[in-house]
């Protein structure tokens, strides 16, 4: 399975951006040119069963991330690439990072890790009935007043693409371990819902290096745009 891809810029260097869970490739629509900017070719990539991508309603961690290692093979072949992935998207980065060609990982308020086994039928009820919540983009902006009309529009149509069974399947199954290797950095808001102290604390132990903007939501860049560029001098050179 090739991953669909939006492509940003033309620069020798490549960026791999991955949204997490109900996201898409959009999600990344402030990211992308601005490391185009900096002399990235850009490529925000949908996961299977977001945007335009592939369903699967057998999808795993390991199918997603070989999806990835076969999408970057094909779309960058022998190039060094730089990999930004937030929430689930970091979960798949961190199962695929060993087997792609890494210049620097960054993951985005996830321990890339959780508990599986659940009810294929109810996680994909309870995911169809978030999906319709989200479709709506007036109601995305009340519940996350620090989006802007740009980012609830985007989000809305990730929605209305988003096939819960597809991700639903990946829950089903054992459970999910793939931690951040030394060397990558996690940002994670603070207090982070998906990254605890605890958690932050263990994995620079493992040599990640942890950075926390404090304030920030789950998707950090949204409500936190200038912080998170700040807190990643290695992308954006500020």
């Amino acid at each position: 399975m090739l991953l669909n891809a939006v492509e940003t810029g033309t620069g020798d260097k490549v960026a791999i951006l991955l949204h997490g869970m109900t996201g898409s490739a959009e999600s990344w629509w402030r990211i992308a040119p601005l490391l185009a900017g900096r002399g990235y070719r850009v490529l925000a990539l949908d996961l299977p069963g977001h945007g335009l991508s592939a369903r699967d309603p057998h999808l795993t961690i390991d199918i997603a991330a070989q999806a990835l290692i076969d999408t970057v093979e094909a779309l960058a072949p022998g190039k060094s690439v730089t990999a930004v992935g937030h929430s689930y998207g970091g979960t798949v980065l961190a199962a695929a990072a060993d087997r792609l060609p890494l210049s620097l990982a960054v993951y985005v308020d996830t321990t890339c890790a959780f508990e599986s086994g659940e009810d294929r039928a109810a996680l994909t009820a309870q995911y169809e009935r978030d999906r319709e919540r989200r479709m709506d983009a007036d109601g995305l902006r009340e519940s996350r007043p620090f989006y802007s009309e740009t980012d609830a529009r985007v989000e809305a149509r990730a929605a209305e693409r988003f096939d819960p069974a597809t991700s639903a399947s990946i829950s089903c199954g054992a459970d999910v371990a793939h931690a951040p290797g030394a060397g990558s950095i996690l940002v994670r808001a603070d207090p982070s819902s998906f990254v605890s102290d605890t958690d932050a604390e263990r994995l620079t132990a493992r040599g990640v290096d942890v950075r926390s903007i404090p304030g920030a939501a789950h998707t950090v860049w949204y409500s936190h745009f200038d912080e998170f560029c700040a807190t990643l001098p290695e992308l954006f050179g500020t």
